[in-house]
């Protein structure tokens, strides 16, 4: 089922239309972050399709041209080459999946998505969250992508020795990225020790198979039953299994990830292949049993069952109950030879979930309706002479000019170096200062105040001009941002006015010191000068704000 909104969607979505040329404006900027990127840039773009079976594109394809190859990136201790950037049509967003139905939305179909592609260089957790997060911010320097959640998505490919590819889809933080590559790991070695302990138990893996009771032949009352599920599967007339694996005593209670078991690599994939809607098994290995011991003795008795076997109850439309039973009986099978290629769905706890097999290669074909594109060098040459700065020179610029560490992340994400930078240079204000109150006091008050839809970043540089312009302090701006973030249209005068600031003399201030001191001795506790010195600074400290700077105040208030 496709949810479509008339504005956004039209024939083309259903490939009963020829196709659009390549919006220009979306390669130009493809070309200019494969440059950032140090990819060659292609001589001629061809497009391909990319087989889409699950339905996310109603075409059964995705359009996706290659815009450059073999380029690198520089990390804080490595550089990780890159395979390729690609221009692809987005797809649909699944909004639900229950059954053999699935809903999706059409508002983000046929966008222009770009696609870097890493070789298998990084080699821990923290690395690849480092290269995703790079290209992030290098993506957001050249400021034409949209930013926001769901707007850039990462495709993570997960390996140990001796394990195989895992793609991890669509991971929509880099924050998670360590946790769910490092559970992928685990869950892989993991599926590599069953492996190990299975071929020691069964010498034989390929004449092995599970063995199958059909409970809807037995009249209820023949055996015990007191788990609800089971009992309202009946009065929906639902198909109903006992399963025996034989030798799987102690594998499907083996723990893959955290919260999860073996059990539930077999669960996951009823739920998408066969399509059967969760809960639909229960099994003699959990932790907390749904069944009573007695139950499970039953269905022992009726395959004649070793202490060395495991048993599964199953249940689900009668028409799914044939794939359901395919499909244990292959992800058994499977556990014996080695951790299966798959595509799997990420979640916030840093667990993931079976969603596809792994597609190969040969799911792409040249489209034949649309003809090459040819890319001048002289126009390549011309994106080139507009890049930006690489987002490694302006870390090394921050670091160079003192700015704290932990803003760099925010400062890249919000690609604020280029307003920086342009404060600093028209208004020769300090770097270190300007860099830390974007990094700390802006992020501040981001999270603790609401924005009116007028305000603008641009808004900042005009309220240090405006500090600079009337010779007042620039920290300042600490006390006008809030205000200034709430209220865009209001004149910084009536800023400054809210906020209760009047200009005031540094020679007005310094009249104020020798009375200060004389209180302090009546109230003094010790002799102790740096003291004396805090608790006026402390008392002038409102009204020096904006007037002076601080550390004068200080250096005044030490001198008289």
């Amino acid at each position: 089922i496709y949810r479509l909104k008339n504005e956004t969607t039209c024939t083309y979505e259903v490939d009963d239309t020829p196709p659009f040329p390549i919006d220009r404006e979306a390669l130009d900027i493809s070309i200019e972050i494969s440059l950032l990127s140090k990819l060659n840039v292609v001589g001629e773009v061809h497009v391909t399709r990319k087989q889409y079976l699950d339905g996310s594109i109603p075409t059964g394809f995705q359009r996706t041209a290659i815009i450059g190859v073999e380029g690198e990136i520089p990390l804080k201790k490595k550089t990780v080459r890159l395979i390729q950037l690609s221009l692809e049509e987005d797809s649909c967003r699944e909004i639900s999946d229950v059954g053999h139905v699935r809903t999706y939305k059409t508002d983000r179909l046929g966008m222009p998505l770009i696609e870097t592609v890493t070789y298998p260089d990084c080699l821990n957790p923290e690395e690849v969250r480092e290269a995703c997060d790079y290209i992030r911010f290098l993506n957001r320097s050249t400021g034409k992508v949209r930013t926001g959640i769901g707007s850039g998505r990462q495709d993570v490919n997960v390996s140990c020795r001796g394990g195989t590819r895992v793609e991890i889809k669509g991971v929509a933080h880099t924050k998670w990225i360590p946790e769910l590559t490092h559970n992928e790991c685990f869950r892989q070695w993991a599926l590599l020790r069953i492996k190990e302990v299975l071929n020691k138990k069964i010498p034989k893996p390929s004449e092995w198979r599970i063995q199958h009771i059909d409970l809807g032949a037995y009249p209820f009352n023949t055996f015990k039953c007191s788990y609800m599920p089971l009992l309202e599967a009946r009065k929906l007339n639902y198909g109903m299994m006992a399963i025996n694996l034989p030798n799987f005593r102690g594998i499907l209670s083996h723990f893959t990830q955290p919260g999860r078991i073996f059990a539930d690599e077999i669960s996951d994939r009823l739920k998408v292949i066969a399509c059967i809607e969760k809960p639909h098994m229960v099994h003699s290995e959990q932790l907390h049993q749904d069944m009573a011991s007695d139950e499970w003795s039953q269905f022992i008795e009726m395959f004649e069952a070793s202490e060395d076997d495991a048993q599964l109850v199953i249940w689900g439309p009668q028409e799914d109950m044939e794939t359901a039973l395919e499909t244990i009986e292959e992800r058994c099978q499977l556990a014996f030879e080695r951790v299966p290629n798959e595509t799997r769905k990420s979640f916030e706890d840093g667990t993931t979930m079976f969603e596809r097999v792994l597609p190969g290669a040969d799911r792409m074909y040249p489209d034949t309706d649309t003809p090459p594109i040819p890319l001048e060098d002289a126009h390549i040459e011309s994106i080139r002479k507009n890049l930006p700065a690489e987002v490694i020179e302006r870390y090394h610029q921050l670091k160079k000019w003192g700015v704290p560490e932990d803003t760099y992340t925010y400062l890249f994400k919000k690609n604020f170096f280029p307003l920086i930078l342009r404060i600093v240079d028209e208004l020769k204000l300090d770097p270190k200062i300007i860099g830390t109150f974007f990094g700390h006091r802006l992020k501040f008050v981001e999270g603790h105040y609401i924005p009116a839809e007028e305000f603008n970043y641009k808004i900042i540089f005009a309220m240090f001009r405006f500090l600079v312009r009337e010779k007042l302090d620039i920290r300042l701006a600490n006390k006008m941002l809030p205000v200034v973030y709430e209220h865009p249209k209001m004149d910084f005068d009536s800023v400054l006015t809210s906020i209760g600031f009047k200009k005031v003399s540094k020679e007005k201030i310094r009249s104020h010191i020798p009375f200060l001191k004389e209180k302090f001795r009546d109230i003094r506790q010790s002799g102790n000068d740096e003291r004396e010195r805090n608790w006026i600074m402390g008392e002038l400290r409102e009204i020096a704000i904006g007037n002076m700077d601080l550390k004068d105040l200080s250096e005044m208030i030490g001198s008289s």
